[in-house]
């Protein structure tokens, strides 16, 4: 059910993106890691700017990136925890490789949310790179 429902959720994300993208101001992009590094540092502290991990919880466990929060898009109550989110804020996504954050990311696109970007990747690039890790 909740396929299903994921399922129905990008592909009305994939058919408002274009939408969406005709809306002055919406930003939805994909970022080479030296890039959303770079966003991070800019915004570092920031109440505007929201790191979000997309992977299970144990694996956010296992170690994440500082000042990431976890939003597990294999929960049962995901859709809704996005829903809830503050569409004017920025949101910088990660997860484990690099595929799920691109399609949230379409998905919070084709929802309205202003500002959103893909950490191309995941965290296995992030750990390649040497970069440290909260745990």
């Amino acid at each position: 059910m909740l396929a299903l429902l994921m399922a129905a959720l990008v592909l009305s994300a994939a058919c408002s993106k274009r939408e969406a993208a005709e809306i002055p101001g919406l930003i939805s992009e994909n970022l080479k890691l030296e890039e959303a590094f770079t966003l991070m540092e800019d915004h570092r502290h920031s109440q505007d700017f929201i790191i979000i991990d997309l992977r299970p919880a144990a694996e956010y466990a296992d170690g994440h990136i500082e000042e990431a929060v976890n939003l597990d898009y294999s929960s049962d109550d995901f859709i809704q925890e996005l829903d809830g989110l503050d569409r004017a804020k920025i949101y910088l996504l990660y997860c484990r490789n690099g595929d799920v954050s691109r399609q949230v990311m379409d998905m919070m696109a084709g929802l309205g949310f202003a500002e959103v970007y893909n950490m191309l990747g995941g965290i296995q690039r992030w750990r390649q790179t040497g970069l440290p890790l909260v745990r």
